[in-house]
């Protein structure tokens, strides 16, 4: 049987922090999104994922199961909100773009809206250990921000879930 000892050899750079991450945000030019800055206020984000589906092929009273297609999930990352709304003005003014709000029309051909974007993994010394390139990304939600008489000592937060056409990483490449 392992010991702890075995367990602590094989684990690699004493383990993957997901508090050690940079997600790059990228805006279309008419959104004026700032990607330094997005970057920076943004407080949490995913290694994305991705599912095969699965087909059911009935066969004499048995299913048998075959690989279907790739989807990619949305991407949703949480954005610190500071008193300019800088990130989420951009956020709001991509997705009018898409979709005015008054009178439902928008840009019609996808790259005109849609970007590419990246999420790196870092170590402890800042060095990139894993890296996935997102493409074909905008925004679907830009989530509601709470206001209560009773938040204090508490900093706004919203969230923003990206639609992804793929994304590849330094594995699938």
């Amino acid at each position: 049987m392992p010991t702890i000892d075995d367990f602590k050899a094989r684990l690699q750079g004493g383990g993957a922090r997901a508090n050690l991450f940079r997600a790059i945000i990228t805006f279309p030019g008419f959104a004026g999104g700032d990607t330094e800055l997005t970057s920076f206020l943004c407080k949490a984000a995913q290694l994305p994922a991705s599912v095969v589906g699965n087909i059911a092929v009935p066969f004499r009273g048995r299913n048998i199961n075959i690989a279907g297609d790739r989807t990619f999930e949305p991407w949703t990352i949480t954005i610190i909100n500071d008193t300019d709304f800088a990130v989420r003005n951009a956020m709001e003014r991509w997705m009018n773009a898409i979709n005015e709000h008054r009178n439902n029309k928008g840009l019609q051909n996808p790259s005109e809206y849609q970007t590419d974007m990246s999420v790196q993994q870092m170590d402890r010394q800042e060095n990139v250990i894993k890296e996935v390139q997102l493409f074909g990304c905008f925004p679907t939600n830009v989530s509601a921000i709470d206001l209560a008489y009773d938040s204090n000592d508490a900093i706004e937060e919203f969230t923003v879930e990206l639609q992804v056409s793929y994304w590849t990483s330094d594995t699938t490449s």
